[in-house]
């Protein structure tokens, strides 16, 4: 690279900043919002993470106006020696990172990462086996209202009464339906997943095992839950979750990656590169690879694994302060990031819940449970995550701090109906009060603070 080329992607990013700070200012008010919002705000929704400025950079690089579909070195377009390097980097980093020895970074978010497995591995009509939604499953996993489940015959397994996957039933339904996939993993579990056993069962009825990690992806990556990269045939991930890093998914596999594919003969990394172009999906997002290779870079080092460890401890925390508290926490806790709340004894909805507390400057999100009698749409859960208040470097003191922010709002909410309530606006103000304290405590990094905020004219 020469000398006038280096830096030059920064400059560009200055020069763009500066005309949309002149020629937008509509839109620049609402992106300046945003930020100050995320800075004040005790965001503690389980399926979100920040993304570091460098990785949000990356994304905005020229890289975007590259159109080459296909993979590096066998593009079927010109112009795309950078992008082919670019994403022989990020395949690098992946693998490294998740000790794979695979990886397409092409899918654009988990979903259609899942898409494009299943689309290779089951021809339609085939059996699906995988974690109810209502259980903690997720949409992509045969939901009736995906078309993983117009397109795939999907039969689903529970919970135990404890709250935990209940593995004997997985073992029994694999047994009489003999699926030929098998997908472990969830969107709201708070457990910890037994790959081990998932793949004796998937072995025992000749399916294929699908791990879905896009909820414990950074926690798989620092050690701090059990990988199933060599367990599972294929694994997914989205790349924003836990990750810090752009919206988008990931790929991987381990030592099964040679394996025949349901022909008999494609390995299978041969057909996951079929499976996500030209199966699944066209062009790639090259700027949102570039962005994924840098956060995979940051995933690597020490300081995200001190996030990682902050963030089981955090939830653990978060669990039993909200048990003492009086809350029906489900599964009796939580071993990664996720803490799953029954609301049902308080009177509340989880529409409501989400709403009040959103009213005072937390952010967590409904969610059905178990048995749920209410619609989606309202719920009788609330879901909660540490990711976040990771992120910032709170610790448990301060997580406790926020548990017992969100039982005075909570407690003092009272539901007129499943989706409107009362919440005092004195409790209201005290709870915002000492949400921006603590936010101001503990800043995002690397975002900007009150004082920069302050110095550019802005109102906070």
């Amino acid at each position: 690279m020469s000398a006038a080329q280096a830096g030059a992607q920064a400059l560009l990013l200055d020069r763009a900043s500066a005309q949309l700070h002149q020629e937008d200012p509509e839109l620049v008010a609402l992106l300046d919002g945003d930020v100050t919002a995320q800075n004040s705000t005790l965001a503690m929704v389980a399926s979100a993470s920040v993304a570091d400025p460098s990785v949000l950079a990356a994304g905005a690089a020229a890289l975007s106006n590259v159109t080459a579909e296909g993979y590096p070195g066998k593009r079927y377009h010109p112009g795309a020696h950078w992008f082919d390097a670019v994403e022989r980097l990020a395949v690098e980093r992946a693998t490294a990172l998740f000790h794979a020895r695979y990886a397409n970074v092409q899918p654009h978010s988990c979903s259609s990462a899942n898409v494009a497995v299943l689309g290779a591995l089951l021809p339609p009509g085939g059996t699906l086996l995988a974690l109810d939604l209502d259980a903690g499953g997720h949409l992509t996993h045969g939901s009736a209202a995906s078309l993983t489940g117009r397109h795939y015959r999907a039969v689903h397994y529970g919970l135990t009464p404890g709250g935990r996957v209940d593995l004997d039933e997985v073992a029994a339904l694999a047994d009489h339906h003999r699926p030929g996939v098998i997908i472990a993993g969830a969107s709201a579990h708070p457990r910890t997943l037994d790959f081990a056993r998932f793949r004796r069962i998937a072995d025992q009825v000749g399916a294929y095992l699908v791990a879905d990690i896009s909820h414990i992806a950074g926690l798989v990556a620092t050690g701090e839950h059990p990988s199933p990269i060599d367990l599972a045939h294929v694994t997914t991930t989205s790349t924003y979750k836990q990750l810090g890093g752009p919206r988008g998914g990931l790929i991987l596999m381990g030592r099964d990656h040679a394996t025949p594919g349901p022909d008999g003969r494609t390995p299978l990394s041969r057909l996951m590169q079929r499976a996500v172009f030209p199966l699944a999906q066209g062009t790639p997002n090259p700027a949102a690879i570039a962005a994924k290779a840098r956060a995979f870079q940051l995933a690597a080092t020490p300081a995200f694994k001190e996030t990682a460890r902050l963030i089981v401890g955090n939830a653990r925390a978060l669990a039993e302060e909200l048990a003492d508290l009086g809350h029906h926490v489900l599964a009796g806790g939580t071993d990664t990031h996720m803490v799953l709340l029954d609301l049902r004894a308080h009177g509340l909805s989880g529409v409501v819940a989400e709403r009040a507390l959103e009213e005072c400057g937390i952010l967590a999100n409904r969610n059905r449970i178990d048995g749920d009698p209410r619609p989606p749409l309202v719920a009788s859960g609330l879901r909660l995550g540490t990711n976040i208040l990771a992120q910032r470097g709170m610790g448990a003191q301060e997580t406790r701090a926020c548990a017992r922010l969100m039982h005075t709002v909570l407690t003092a909410t009272t539901a007129v109906d499943d989706t409107t309530y009362a919440l005092a606006p004195d409790v209201r103000d005290r709870v915002r009060a000492e949400v921006a304290r603590l936010c101001a405590r503990f800043p995002l990094p690397h975002y900007l603070g009150d004082d920069d905020l302050h110095d550019r004219g802005v109102r906070p």
